[in-house]
């Protein structure tokens, strides 16, 4: 990965990663990062799978999963890219697909859940804001409880 940013002065909403989970997660993510304005949003979705290791999920199951997150990002941005990865790192992935796509930011809406929730996932949001190369954005909840 890159050491610092590819270009000081890019505008950090020039092109945003979104990754997504699942259709639900991908339209309250792209409506909390509609009013924000970005000029070009990429969808992420990755599917978890490792050689040698039993999938989540069957992956026909998952790329179905990933075209229903795809489209509802695209109700709400309908000029939205898409990108699809496959691992079991999914931070790794998403640094990766942000690499690839050459994103300025990857913005991305807390799952929530305690202390076990985020243990059993590895934190992913920890993992986003302390090893990214890149600007990353929490999206607000419209429920600030969560």
């Amino acid at each position: 990965m890159n050491s610092g940013p590819r270009d000081g002065n890019r505008n950090l909403l020039a092109h945003v990663l979104l990754p997504v989970a699942n259709e639900d997660d991908a339209q309250a993510t792209a409506t909390a990062l509609e009013p924000y304005e970005p000029a070009r949003v990429t969808a992420l979705h990755v599917v978890e799978k490792g050689a040698g290791v039993p999938d989540k999920t069957p992956v026909e199951q998952s790329e179905e999963l990933a075209e229903a997150s795809y489209a509802a990002v695209r109700s709400v941005f309908p000029d939205a890219d898409d990108h699809t990865a496959y691992g079991r790192d999914v931070a790794a992935e998403i640094f990766e697909a942000a690499e690839e796509v050459d994103a300025s930011a990857i913005a991305y809406r807390s799952r929530g859940g305690g202390r076990l929730m985020q243990f059993l996932s590895g934190d992913l949001s920890l993992k986003l804001v302390t090893n990214a190369d890149i600007p990353v954005i929490a999206l607000p909840h419209e429920d600030t409880d969560e």
